[in-house]
């Protein structure tokens, strides 16, 4: 399947050698509406890497019968893309399309698109080339550096080619699905379970914004009753300090009993309003102290929340890993079912001539039939009239 040059032929001798080769269903995308695939092969055919030396060019070949279905010159700006498990694609500017490979086997595609990356830097490394030296010195990176990299890359492949090989004959056997009805069933069924997940992700995210929301409003509203219990502490110390100093005038003045009766009253009446104004603010330090404490409650369940509305964001990502998954899947099964359906259409058509080229024959038999009939019919007469002559 895969051909290599032998050591002392250039590549003049051969032009294109082809240097890895499976097997995949080739599809392009729809030029209308840029969405939907078309497939472009009726079975898994071969996808060919081909090297030509003439050009130091590598191109992506693959022929259907007498028609090129791929002809995709290889630049070192194109990215294959692996879309989903057995499913890649790459875009040709030049030939203004995209093309996608179906493949047999997770393996198979991990090879293509090892290869695809190892031409790739050939490819850059070439361009490199032509675009830049004009040194006289020899270059590792000149083309004939870059070729004899060519051929050790011929080399690697060959073991792979044979691995290959044996993929490709596993991959025509599992390409297909049983039914067309049973496809549409797996693809419904994944349709209804991502539509589902999508739902519960959608509702989960309401109730984890809202236990946001909620803390946010509470955890201020802590943060503002915390400050104010700070300032209540101030003036409370500020109260007893005044207290205390009054509470010793007192005494002094007791002790000395010398006429201050006046002002002994006084300070009695200012020691009575500042055990008034102090007794306030204990109580209502301990109603503060009250709400705190109910605060620091509704604090604790929202943490609580909080710790379930991670879990619930947890599960929010498990769900949209697996809405990914399933919309993977789908397009897989779509891909599939576009491939059943081309298939099935075309064995209707072969049927359909089947039946007309048996319908041709049968007309065929009937006139022949009637042949027959007349000339066993005249012999008969010529054998009535001899036997009346005689």
């Amino acid at each position: 399947m895969t051909m290599f040059l032998k050591p002392g032929e250039s590549e003049d001798q051969h032009g294109e050698q082809p240097i890895f080769t499976t097997k995949a269903h080739v599809f392009q995308i729809d030029p209308k509406t840029k969405k939907n695939w078309i497939p472009a092969s009726s079975s898994a055919v071969l996808v060919s890497y081909y090297f030509d030396g003439s050009r130091n060019s590598y191109r992506i070949i693959s022929v259907e019968g007498s028609k090129a279905i791929i002809n995709s010159t290889i630049t070192s700006n194109m990215t294959f893309t692996k879309t989903s498990q057995k499913f890649g694609q790459w875009s040709d500017p030049r030939a203004n399309t995209v093309y996608g490979l179906g493949f047999g086997t997770e393996a198979d595609l991990a090879q293509f698109v090892e290869k695809f990356r190892e031409v790739k830097e050939l490819t850059r490394q070439l361009e490199a080339n032509t675009n830049g030296s004009t040194s006289d010195e020899p270059d590792p990176s000149s083309p004939a550096a870059v070729i004899s990299q060519m051929r050790s890359l011929h080399a690697r492949t060959s073991s792979m080619s044979s691995v290959g090989s044996e993929n490709d004959r596993r991959s025509l056997t599992n390409s297909l699905p049983v039914s067309e009805s049973q496809v549409k069933y797996e693809n419904d069924r994944l349709k209804i379970a991502l539509a589902q997940s999508s739902a519960n992700a959608k509702k989960w995210e309401i109730e984890l914004q809202t236990l946001k929301n909620n803390n946010a409003r509470l955890t201020a509203a802590l943060q503002e009753s915390t400050a104010n219990v700070e300032e209540w502490k101030k003036q409370l110390a500020a109260y007893k300090e005044e207290s205390a100093r009054l509470k010793k005038k007192v005494l002094e003045i007791e002790q000395g009993g010398q006429g201050v009766g006046g002002d002994t009253k006084v300070l009695e009446e200012q020691v009575v309003e500042l055990s008034a104004r102090l007794q306030a603010v204990e109580e209502d330090k301990q109603s503060k102290a009250k709400e705190i404490d109910s605060l620091s409650s509704r604090l604790q369940d929202m943490t609580l929340k909080e710790s379930q509305s991670i879990q619930l964001a947890d599960k929010i990502k498990i769900l949209e890993n697996e809405n990914k998954q399933l919309k993977d899947q789908v397009k897989d099964l779509e891909i599939e079912k576009d491939m059943l359906e081309h298939k099935m259409s075309r064995e209707t058509d072969d049927m359909t001539a089947v039946q007309q080229q048996i319908q041709n024959k049968m007309s065929e038999l009937t006139t022949l039939q009637g042949k027959m009939s007349n000339i066993l019919k005249q012999s008969a007469d010529d054998n009535i009239l001899e036997n009346s002559v005689l």
